[in-house]
């Protein structure tokens, strides 16, 4: 089955579209590389996936041991290298609320965040940066 159609719609953007759902999600083009950064850009959302992806099993691991991990975020930073013009690093700071995790328990967060499919599906010559601080909630 398909997973998206995607369409351009000029001026170097697309309109992404989830068979499945029908949302959909708007790409332009950034403006390092001749667009006007409207929204998120291809790359964008390549680094922003596997955040995503890493807060997404880690609160399948907490649902598994009835850990609230609600709140947890993650800021990414995404680092463009060139020859070829690619994405070279993704760094993820991801925050977890503490609600009184063992030292255990965070393992087994941060190992299941770093195991995600995104994670594991990316080329090993991209740079994974991943931070993990905790917070008090």
């Amino acid at each position: 089955m398909v997973t998206a159609k995607i369409v351009y719609k000029g001026e170097l953007c697309t309109s992404a579209t989830h068979v499945k759902s029908d949302s959909k999600i708007l790409t332009d083009a950034p403006t390092d590389n001749n667009g006007l950064g409207r929204t998120f850009s291809p790359t964008d959302l390549l680094a922003t996936s596997l955040a995503s992806c890493m807060i997404t099993i880690m609160g399948i691991r907490a649902n598994e041991s009835s850990l609230n991990i609600e709140g947890t975020n993650a800021n990414v930073t995404k680092i463009m290298g060139s020859n070829p013009r690619r994405v070279s690093e993704v760094k993820v700071d991801i925050e977890i609320y503490d609600r009184g995790l063992t030292g255990v328990q965070k393992q087994v967060l941060e190992k299941a965040a770093l195991s995600c499919p995104v994670a594991l599906s990316l080329s090993e010559s991209l740079k994974q940066s991943v931070s993990f601080s905790y917070k008090e909630g």
